[in-house]
């Protein structure tokens, strides 16, 4: 890569003595967005949006040295132009751009290029460089429009509801949760979140995001109260004794991973909603085609497939990165 190298501590631009999102303690790292995989504790300076920084304060402490960019907002380092726009993974999440001498790289950090009404929409960058996930990097990963996913979660909670049973669903603290609070019936019944949701909740809207201000589960709560309610719950609840409280209750899980059969019945779970925060195989490629990119840099996910395929039938030299991010993780844990 003309402006990056990969590191023993993760993707490093000489020139300007910074990693992007570095997956051990370094001096200066500029974080695509707030999730664990990318956003570490241990850095001396940290660089990201402005809509991370309460949540990086939450999970990395509120006395780390972090410094915020609105989207667009290009500073220079030692020549390098560097700024930050918008990935649509989730609020705070960006593509790092970074130039050059005339040459342009950009990191998309995570990234799905459908608009969720919920984070900035995903921006293509033009670039002489792209480097890209690929975690749902095969051809069997085709999203439904999320209006549809939606329509029939609140169809599910409501026939849960009129059968006497709560409805418990599962999703990332960061970003899924939140994706799912917005587009909720609340006609159909109350909305209580898991403690780590509300933590994040509580985070992103002091930093100004819009979403519904739902109560956590209470510790001393009447059963009663939770009659036909629904509850965002983060994948460590799983199998849990905290689940025992909501009883009588059927179970759903939010990925991208449900898209798969069985992945459902393997997590034991009633329902399973095929909604991801990361681009589809289609929003893959379009993605990759509109940023222009000679060179395309691969990494977690199905990065031999795709790479593969960008070869041979879009004519676009693909190089796969062996790094340390884990993008959706299949087994659901909570990132």
């Amino acid at each position: 890569m003309s402006l990056l190298e990969l590191t023993p501590s993760g993707l490093f631009c000489r020139q300007a003595d910074i990693f992007i999102d570095p997956w051990k303690p370094v001096d200066k790292a500029v974080i695509t967005h707030a999730h664990a995989d990318h956003s570490r504790w241990g850095m001396k300076h940290y660089l990201a949006h402005q809509m991370s920084e309460e949540v990086m304060r939450l999970r990395l402490g509120e006395d780390i040295a972090l410094e915020t960019l609105r989207y667009n907002q290009a500073i220079v380092i030692n020549g390098v132009k560097l700024s930050l726009h918008p990935a649509g993974h989730i609020p705070g999440s960006s593509m790092v751009r970074l130039e050059y001498k005339g040459k342009v790289t950009v990191v998309s950090g995570d990234y799905k290029t459908e608009d969720d009404g919920l984070c900035d929409p995903f921006e293509p960058v033009k670039c002489h460089e792209f480097v890209s996930e690929c975690t749902f990097g095969l051809p069997i990963y085709k999203w439904e429009p999320q209006e549809k996913i939606f329509d029939a979660m609140n169809t599910w909670w409501k026939l849960n509801a009129s059968n006497g049973m709560n409805s418990v669903v599962f999703g990332y603290s960061l970003g899924k949760a939140q994706r799912i609070l917005n587009n909720l019936d609340f006609s159909i019944g109350e909305v209580f979140v898991h403690g780590a949701i509300w933590n994040t909740n509580q985070a992103l809207l002091k930093n100004g995001l819009q979403i519904p201000d739902v109560p956590k589960v209470p510790a001393e709560i009447p059963k009663s109260r939770f009659k036909g309610a629904l509850i965002i719950a983060a994948p460590s609840a799983m199998g849990t004794p905290w689940m025992k409280r909501f009883s009588p209750y059927r179970t759903a899980i939010c990925s991208g991973w449900m898209n798969v059969r069985g992945a459902r019945r393997r997590r034991a779970a009633d329902a399973g909603f095929v909604l991801s925060d990361h681009a589809d195989w289609d929003g893959l490629i379009s993605a990759i085609k509109a940023s222009e990119a000679e060179k395309v840099y691969l990494t977690h996910g199905n990065t031999a497939v795709f790479g593969k395929y960008l070869e041979e039938v879009e004519k676009i030299h693909a190089v796969e990165l062996q790094t340390l991010f884990e993008g959706e993780n299949s087994d659901l844990g909570d990132s």
